[in-house]
C-alpha cells in the first residue's frame, strides 16, 4: 500500500521485550507473560485484586527493564467454573488500578473456560526513543552492578505462606509478593540519561538473572555479600536467590556512577558489585571469595 511503513524486528528472543522499528522517532516494545494458578499463585492465599495487579505488573516490569514507557495491554483469561463473578470483578479492579497508575489502557484480549485452573496471558506494548532501549548485552568489564529496592521480599513472603497460612497478620510482609511495583520511572531515567549499559528485571532471583545478564554481555561479575539490600527479616540466601521481586538489575560504566542518585521515586539504589572480564561469577563474603551459586526462584 502507498505510504505504508514496514515494521522491522530489531531485537527478538533474549531480552525482556522484543523491539520493533518503523523508522520513526520511537521504537516499539512488546512483551508477553503467562500467569498460572498453582504455579504463580494460589487463590486460597492471594486476594483476587492482587492477582490482577501482579498479572499486569509482570508485563510492566519487562517494559521498565528496557527503559520504556508502557501504553497498551492485551489480556487473555481462561477461568475455571468455580471462580465467582465477584472474584473476577476484584481481579479487574486490581489490574485497572495499576493500569491507571501506569498510564496503560487495556485495549483488548480474549476469555475462555478452563478445566485446569485460572490462566492469564498478558501482552504489554510500550515505546522507547529510537535506539535508546537498554539491552542485557551491553555490560563491559569495569562497569558497576546496581539493583533497586530490597531483595528477597517476595520469596520471604512465599516462605511465610508455606510455613503458616495466617495471612491477615502478615499483610505488610506479603506486600512484595502480592503487590510488586514495576520500576518504570527508574528504567526510563537510566535509559534517557544513558546511565545503564545493560539492564533487566529480577523475576527469577539475583544470582540466576545476573548470570543471564553476564552471559548476554560476554562478561563475569563479582558481588559483595555485605552490599545486598534486604530487610532485616530476609535471610541472605533468600535475597541472593529469591525471585518475583521485579526490581531492576543494571550495569553502570564507572565514569557514570557519580550520576546515579540515591533513590528514584522513593526507591533506593544500591551498588552491589562489579563486572569483570573473566566469564565467571564470584561472591565476596567476609573477606573471602567463592564461586557464586546460581539458583532460581522455585514456584509453588
Amino acid at each position: 500500500m502507498p505510504g505504508r511503513k514496514t515494521l522491522l524486528l530489531k531485537r527478538g528472543i533474549g531480552d525482556d521485550c522484543a523491539i520493533f522499528s518503523d523508522g520513526g522517532r520511537n521504537d516499539l516494545l512488546v512483551t508477553t507473560d503467562l500467569f498460572l494458578e498453582g504455579v504463580h499463585f494460589r487463590p486460597e492465599w492471594q486476594a483476587a485484586d492482587s492477582v490482577g495487579h501482579k498479572v499486569l505488573a509482570r508485563g510492566l516490569s519487562d517494559i521498565a527493564a528496557m527503559g520504556g514507557t508502557p501504553c497498551y495491554a492485551f489480556l487473555s483469561l481462561a477461568l475455571p467454573p468455580q471462580i465467582s463473578s465477584r472474584w473476577v470483578d476484584d481481579f479487574f479492579q486490581g489490574l485497572f488500578r495499576l493500569a491507571e497508575a501506569s498510564g496503560v489502557i487495556l485495549a483488548g484480549g480474549d476469555t475462555s473456560a478452563s478445566r485446569s485452573g485460572l490462566i492469564a496471558d498478558i501482552m504489554v506494548i510500550g515505546w522507547a526513543p529510537r535506539d535508546k532501549a537498554v539491552l542485557r548485552s551491553g555490560a563491559r568489564p569495569g562497569d558497576e552492578i546496581w539493583v533497586s529496592g530490597a531483595l528477597g521480599g517476595a520469596a520471604a513472603g512465599m516462605d511465610l505462606l508455606r510455613q503458616e497460612q495466617k495471612i491477615a497478620k502478615r499483610k505488610d510482609a506479603l506486600r512484595p509478593l502480592f503487590y510488586p511495583q514495576p520500576r518504570l520511572a527508574l528504567g526510563r531515567m537510566l535509559a534517557r540519561r544513558g546511565l545503564a549499559s545493560a539492564m533487566m528485571d529480577l523475576s527469577d532471583g539475583l544470582s540466576i538473572d545476573l548470570a543471564r545478564l553476564c552471559e548476554a554481555s560476554g562478561v563475569g561479575a563479582r558481588i559483595e555479600a555485605e552490599s545486598l539490600p534486604r530487610l532485616p527479616e530476609t535471610p541472605f540466601d533468600t535475597a541472593l536467590h529469591g525471585g518475583e521481586d521485579f526490581e531492576l538489575l543494571f550495569a553502570v560504566p564507572d565514569s557514570r556512577t557519580g550520576k546515579i542518585p540515591k533513590q528514584v521515586d522513593g526507591v533506593g539504589l544500591t551498588r552491589i558489585g562489579k563486572i569483570i572480564r573473566s566469564r565467571r561469577l564470584w561472591l565476596r563474603r567476609e573477606g573471602r571469595e567463592e564461586p557464586l551459586p546460581v539458583l532460581g526462584f522455585q514456584h509453588f
